[in-house]
């Protein structure tokens, strides 16, 4: 057996050589000539940090059949939540298992069998087989390969690959955090150093734990994908090393929690329950201009606008507090994207207050969390976002026929034409080069719509 570790940006290949993925593309893990059948790619994303990428999801790509299994955060397989402690489900071929540790993959081809675990975090491809690893390409295989020549632009967003800077963090102590990666040189886990070299698991810990914050289970990460591995080759457990190292037992971080795209699963600050938290390049759109959400929409007879759910709950507001100038006017959020949507139309303008200026007509409206116009206390999380709709009003016309007057007004769009005849009939139509002599009687026709 070989064992490939894809752990945050790092990849530990199956000859246990360091690379690591700076960019958010996807790439080619595993694929080999005698393995056609079967191409392992990573998906790599930022999280907290622009400058430093993670190993978001793993895909096996079926070639014979054309089938693209995916392995995502929470324990989700192509975004279906298999059942906690299910048995072992056989889909397309492949061997699909799940338990509180993480979901597995095991696809066997000819005399090889490939395994694929992961836990939302870490991925680890274990190659059982006769001499096979000098054929092997991807990140997990050919060092000598650039990571340009195993990137997948078919599997990838566009503009993956530009790299950004992002402000050191002046809370990382480097050398604190190189003292907790040298754990893996301690006991417990020097009974699994002669067997598995720690070094590459060291330099993969320490060079993600002094750019990137140690959050999120983090700091445990490397010693659990180290302690799996021992365990792969040696069908032994470390034994209780978390409780040294101050770790959780292992179980997969942020099992059955679906997170948007946009989003990643992480822990609270508080040391709480897991939420999904931003994505910094996501982020950055709205945080460079101190903004929430999106521009308001404004249409015909309606006006909505959408704040973003994890950028509120970065500030501690609970989106279900929010309403209107009526409070019954509450915010939509979609379960897929995570958007909370405030909207009043024609029909029910939730307090939505109306002026003009001129020929404009506004349409005002607040998302606050305040109780009532009277709540004076001023609160913390205190929410107060204006937004508002112009909408041109058609120019209203008068005239007077005999004495009476047709006028259009009130809100909203009208169409308002008028024909002039010389008939009673209306079938001759005074045109621009029609003679009306004086006290000659014609008939008008007004048509409204709107």
């Amino acid at each position: 057996m070989s064992t490939c570790t894809v752990t945050g940006p790092t990849v530990i290949n199956f000859k246990g050589q360091v690379n690591s993925v700076q960019d958010r593309c996807a790439y080619s893990l595993m694929s080999a000539p005698s393995l056609s059948d079967l191409l392992v790619l990573g998906n790599f994303q930022e999280r907290l940090r622009k400058d430093v990428s993670f190993l978001d999801s793993v895909t096996l790509r079926l070639d014979g059949s054309g089938v693209l299994i995916h392995l995502e955060q929470g324990g989700r397989l192509d975004d279906t939540t298999l059942n906690l402690n299910s048995s072992t489900q056989l889909v397309h071929g492949v061997e699909l298992s799940k338990d509180q540790t993480g979901v597995t993959a095991k696809v066997s081809l000819s005399n090889y069998t490939t395994s694929v675990f992961f836990d939302g975090y870490t991925a680890q491809i274990s190659l059982t087989g006769p001499g096979l690893l000098s054929h092997i390409s991807g990140l997990c295989g050919n060092s000598s390969s650039s990571l340009g020549e195993v990137r997948l632009p078919n599997y990838s967003v566009s503009g993956c690959e530009i790299q950004y800077n992002d402000t050191a963090d002046s809370t990382i102590n480097c050398t604190t955090m190189t003292e907790r990666c040298n754990l893996l040189k301690e006991s417990p886990f020097t009974t699994c150093n002669s067997l598995i070299d720690p070094q590459p698991y060291v330099t993969a810990c320490t060079n993600t734990l002094c750019k990137y914050p140690a959050v999120d289970g983090l700091s445990c990460q490397f010693l659990k994908a180290y302690s799996r591995v021992y365990s792969l080759h040696n069908n032994k457990t470390v034994g209780d090393w978390w409780s040294k190292a101050g770790c959780s037992p292992p179980q997969a971080f942020c099992q059955n929690r679906t997170c948007s795209p946009h989003e990643f699963c992480g822990q609270r600050t508080d040391g709480g329950e897991t939420r999904c938290f931003c994505r910094a390049l996501f982020a950055s759109s709205y945080t460079s201009t101190n903004t929430l959400g999106c521009p308001t929409v404004c249409s015909q007879n309606s006006a909505s606008l959408s704040l973003v759910g994890c950028l509120l709950e970065d500030k501690g507001i609970d989106y279900s507090t929010l309403h209107l100038n009526d409070q019954t006017c509450r915010g939509l959020m979609d379960e897929q994207t995570h958007m909370v949507t405030f909207s009043f139309n024609g029909s029910n303008t939730c307090g939505a207050v109306v002026t003009t200026n001129g020929s404009q007509l506004i349409y005002k409206n607040t998302i606050t969390n305040q109780n009532s116009s009277s709540d004076i206390i001023t609160r913390h999380d205190q929410v107060y976002v204006d937004f508002s709709c112009v909408k041109t009003q058609s120019v209203v016309k008068s005239f007077r026929i005999k004495g009476s007057s047709v006028i259009t007004s009130g809100a909203g769009s009208y169409t308002l034409t008028m024909k002039t005849y010389t008939n009673a009939n209306r079938t001759q139509a005074v045109e621009p080069n029609t003679e009306v002599r004086l006290d000659q009687r014609i008939w008008v026709e007004l048509k409204t719509g709107g």
